[in-house]
């Protein structure tokens, strides 16, 4: 019988959902014990049924439907007959068809889509490095002859850890916006998920940083040597092809070999640059930092919407679906004088230009104009009643903060003359600051890294009151800056740094 694919569906949104579903199941699980055929009642002691057991009635007659959708096949069960009436009653046995199983096989797959959840894997990276490593080895040691086979094992093993780590990081890239949406969250639990997204990024990218050029100089020493050997790789592939003429066997050899290149190709891309493209492993540790700064505006709309702070263009779409409520103009009317505060305002205060009192009835817009004081409109109160208050000294405060200030300047002063000296100097060599000078420090150093592309390159620039300019040369990758501070210890990669006063 020959059924429309859309009906292989129809068993997900039917009224009997739930016992078709758990009739299904019992197939799926059944054809991955290798058991082709099931009889009713079998299906009616190995289903897990989601409310009370089935009547045999009810069983069969869900299983007839089932076949006539296309999910399952039906065929006589001859095999316990044992007498006539037996022989012409319905017995059937079912099993799965080609499109029941099309079916399942989707629905696991969406299942299981929906339940992953992003992740950035350091353990992918670990096994990436190992399977590498064992590559080179094998490349190397093959001064006559390679080992094909050992090769073909740890390039399939690559392939497979890698498309697992590539799947992964693009599920991350894509669901940590959607992980971002807390706007409706606790504190409590955006506090909770902040700590635990910081930890776990910064785990991940100090593994990426330090395994990624690793992995990078690995692959620079194995492309000299990767082209024959995945030549070979692919003509032992194609040896498993199904039998064909020698211009036929060429193609798949070729075919086969191309894609290979094409995966060693994606292996390559993510860890070394090529032309103008950055390698996807710098686009990834870009993103898993971005990470960082949409949780922090997660949290900003949260403090904001628990300072009370309302949000505009939102008050006044639900303004219009309550004026397109309204069953008449009158009651329109009424909610606009409501919404615009539209109604009379003569109970602030007595109307001194009205020469007669109006009634409340009365339109705003027919009304005498009313005189309403400045105060009233800015504060919402007119004059406080009672005696003015007494005008205060303040004269110590004043002293105290004219101290303060002074105070303060002079220590920036002294902390600009220590760093602002003009001369080339290591970061390894600044010592201890105390916390007037580690946060100068900290400013310049900031408006530094501000303006650098790459953390390989130099950089120099103004401070923004332009009185500094400070100039910051990266040291090699190995070198290793310690600074002490009041507040603790700040290291980091060392540079030279020269911080230099501009005259006028």
């Amino acid at each position: 019988m020959i059924t429309d694919n859309a009906d292989l569906f129809k068993h997900v949104t039917a009224e009997k959902a739930r016992l078709y579903r758990a009739i299904l199941d019992v197939f799926a699980t059944a054809k991955r014990q290798y058991r082709l055929q099931l009889r009713p009642d079998e299906i009616m002691d190995e289903a897990a049924w989601p409310d009370e057991v089935p009547r045999s009635e009810d069983l069969n007659l869900a299983l007839a439907q089932l076949s006539e959708w296309g999910n399952l096949q039906s065929q006589p069960d001859t095999a316990r007959v044992s007498t006539l009436n037996d022989f012409y009653r319905a017995r059937f046995l079912y099993r799965l068809s080609a499109g029941g199983e099309a079916i399942e096989a989707a629905l696991a797959t969406f299942s299981q889509s929906l339940r992953r959840k992003a992740e950035l894997q350091t353990v992918a990276l670990e096994d990436i490095a190992s399977r590498l490593s064992a590559l080179l080895i094998l490349l190397n040691d093959s001064h006559d002859e390679l080992d094909v086979p050992k090769v073909h094992e740890i390039l399939r093993d690559l392939v497979q850890v890698f498309e697992k780590l590539a799947d992964n990081a693009q599920a991350f890239m894509a669901g940590v916006a959607r992980s971002m949406e807390l706007h409706q969250a606790e504190a409590n639990v955006v506090a909770n998920y902040k700590r635990r997204l910081i930890d776990y990024l910064e785990r991940f990218l100090g593994d990426l940083v330090h395994r990624s050029d690793a992995i990078a100089a690995m692959l620079q020493q194995i492309a000299p040597r990767i082209n024959s050997a995945l030549q070979q790789v692919a003509e032992r592939e194609a040896r498993d092809a199904a039998p064909a003429d020698e211009l036929e066997a060429a193609e798949e050899r070729t075919r086969r070999w191309r894609e290979w290149l094409d995966r060693w190709k994606g292996l390559r891309g993510w860890f070394l640059a090529s032309g103008q493209v950055p390698p996807q492993a710098d686009l990834l540790r870009s993103r898993a930092r971005a990470a960082i700064p949409q949780l922090l505006g997660a949290i900003a709309a949260i403090n904001d919407r628990r300072s009370g702070r309302s949000d505009r263009s939102a008050d006044f779409r639900t303004l219009a679906g309550w004026f397109a409520a309204c069953e008449s103009n009158e009651a329109a009317h009424r909610l606009a004088r409501a919404a615009f505060a539209l109604n009379p305002a003569r109970h602030y205060s007595i109307n001194p230009i009205a020469t007669e009192d109006v009634p409340a009835s009365t339109s705003w817009a027919d009304a005498p104009p009313l005189e309403i004081t400045p105060r009233l409109r800015e504060y919402g109160e007119m004059a406080p009643r009672g005696p003015l208050p007494k005008v205060r000294d303040r004269s110590a405060e004043r002293a105290l903060l004219s101290v303060q200030f002074a105070e303060e300047s002079r220590q920036v002063e002294t902390a600009r003359q220590r760093l602002a000296t003009g001369r080339q100097k290591r970061l390894s060599d600044l010592g201890e600051l105390n916390t007037t000078e580690f946060s100068l420090f900290l400013n310049l150093l900031g408006e530094a890294l501000s303006e650098q592309a790459d953390p390989d390159t130099s950089v120099e620039r103004h401070t923004g009151d332009g009185l500094l300019l400070i100039r910051l040369e990266p040291l090699e990758r190995g070198s290793f800056a310690r600074i002490h501070t009041p507040a603790g210890t700040f290291s980091g990669r060392d540079h030279l740094i020269t911080i230099t006063e501009v005259d006028g």
